[in-house]
């Protein structure tokens, strides 16, 4: 593993959310790194869980998060992400162990999704917090709802479903709960 692997991971991230080189300017110059490698691990997760017309490979790769995963809350890790992720303290076991209700989301609408991803928002914005300020104070609930949300939003655009995208912005929370970078993601 060296930096360049890590860098193409964001790199691909980067490419689905450009306007991340305007916000990132909203962000403390220690933070922006960490929020980079976080979304394209959401990224990554998201692909696996939704992307392509098989969910075989996703639920192979699925899979191997959960363990990856696992291992980072160990201090090992095989990924690229984790050169940039796995240091912090993040409750990464707890988060592996959500990734488990990803493949019943694939045929569901983004109302159902949405619900279904609760506790995988939970786990999710329990890490950012944790990579946002050392995990100084727990997040709330409307932080895992954003994450929810936002995770609901990758679904419903992968999948193309156009009503199902206007439903899910009509619910969108003004302003975002949790720490900054999600907030600014999350605009």
């Amino acid at each position: 593993m060296n930096a360049s692997e890590a860098e193409g991971f964001i790199a691909k991230w980067r490419t689905r959310w450009p306007e991340w080189r305007i916000a990132v300017a909203f962000l403390p110059e220690p933070a922006r790194a960490p929020a980079a490698a976080w979304f394209a691990l959401l990224q990554e997760l998201s692909d696996a869980a939704w992307g392509g017309p098989d969910p075989t490979p996703g639920l192979a790769k699925l899979a191997w998060w959960q363990e990856e995963l696992q291992g980072w809350s160990r201090g090992a890790r095989r990924h690229p992400l984790g050169e940039r992720l796995q240091r912090f303290r993040a409750p990464w076991l707890e988060l592996g162990r959500a990734l488990a209700v990803l493949p019943a989301t694939r045929e569901l609408g983004a109302a159902a999704t949405l619900q279904a991803l609760q506790a995988l928002g939970r786990a999710a914005a329990d890490c950012e917090q944790v990579l946002s300020d050392g995990g100084a104070a727990a997040a709330g609930e409307g932080a895992a709802a954003s994450v929810a949300q936002c995770l609901t939003g990758e679904r419903v655009l992968l999948a193309g479903q156009r009503t199902e995208a206007l439903w899910l912005l009509q619910q969108w929370p003004h302003p975002a709960d949790g720490p900054r970078p999600r907030r600014i993601h999350a605009a």
